[in-house]
This record gives C-alpha cells, structure tokens and sequence, in this order.
C-alpha cells in the first residue's frame, strides 16, 4: 500500500511539471491575465475577485492566481463570468474567436 501511494503521488508531481514545461495546455489562464492587464485601468486580481464576487461568483485572489499560473481549471459557469467581467467574449478565452 505504501508503494503505491508514493508512486501515485510521484506520478502526479511528474505528470503536473510535464503539462507545464511542454506548453501550457489550459489557454483560458493566459487570457484572463492578458484581458486582465488590458482593462483600462488595469484590475488588480484582488479587483477582479470584487467584480465576480458582485455577480455570485467567488473566485478569491489566490483563486485567480492559480487560475493564471494554470494551477486551477477553471469551470463553465466562470469562463462565462469572467467573459462578462473582464468584457470579452467567452469564446476568445477559450482559444477561439476574436477579443
């Protein structure tokens, strides 16, 4: 039994830093950040968490900072709040379409 959990947990670590290395696989984190930092001013992680948190989503600032360092997946029901939020469509945050 203890072999197995360290090998899973050895697997995990392994199989994470690969994802990370070879290319970022979840392209909604780069374009939160972008769409984030182009906002006029540009918002704070911490703003961003206020203006879900308005609409019922709570998403804290560490929620956030996962998200962007692709750390945390992030759910349908918040690509569209963050769409909303952040003003862009929630198909460019998928990849597709255009800002």
């Amino acid at each position: 039994m203890f072999y197995y959990r360290t090998f899973l947990v050895l697997t995990e670590c392994t199989l994470s830093s690969v994802i990370r290395k070879s290319g970022r696989k979840n392209i909604v984190s780069r374009r939160v950040a972008h769409a984030r930092k182009a906002c006029t001013p540009p918002l704070t992680q911490d703003d961003l968490s206020g203006r879900l948190a308005r609409i019922g989503i709570q998403l804290d600032r560490a929620a956030i900072a996962k998200i962007e360092n692709n750390y945390r997946r992030v759910l349908d029901y918040e690509v569209k709040a963050l769409a909303a939020v952040l003003g862009v469509e929630a198909s460019w945050l998928l990849g597709d379409g255009k800002r």
